[in-house]
């Protein structure tokens, strides 16, 4: 069993960067594809931003591209959303999460569906 800790967020004002971490224990991250997913109240739980097993890979949500940069350091177990020029709408509860299967890459298309192992959680607000 992997547990997943997120940590990072906070309050900014809108133009801000925030950089968030997500680190694991239990078992090794470097064989699976993480992503991040965020939820607002009222919302359902979105897609942020993914990055395959070796890091050669992402892929981004079409309101975060150009903004965020997922990224992911293998021998710490550690996966990061550097955030910059955040907007208010950017504000919610980040969410990690590991895919259940090893070695294959997310297809947007699938939802939260593939992701078996979640963090519980950092909120980021952003001011306006």
């Amino acid at each position: 069993q992997v547990q997943l800790v997120e940590s990072g967020g906070g309050l900014v004002q809108a133009g801000g960067s925030l950089r968030l971490s997500c680190a694991a224990s239990g078992r090794t991250l470097s064989i699976h594809t993480m992503a991040w997913f965020r939820q607002s109240p009222g919302k359902e739980r979105e897609f942020v931003a993914a990055i395959n097993w070796s890091g050669t890979t992402t892929s981004y949500a079409d309101s975060v591209r150009g903004r965020f940069t997922i990224s992911r350091d293998n021998a710490k177990n550690t996966v990061y959303l550097q955030m910059n020029v955040l907007k208010p709408e950017d504000t919610g509860v980040y969410f990690c999460a590991r895919h259940r299967d090893p070695f294959v890459n997310y297809n947007l298309e699938q939802g939260p569906s593939p992701f078996d192992s979640w963090g519980q959680g950092t909120q980021v607000t952003v001011s306006s």
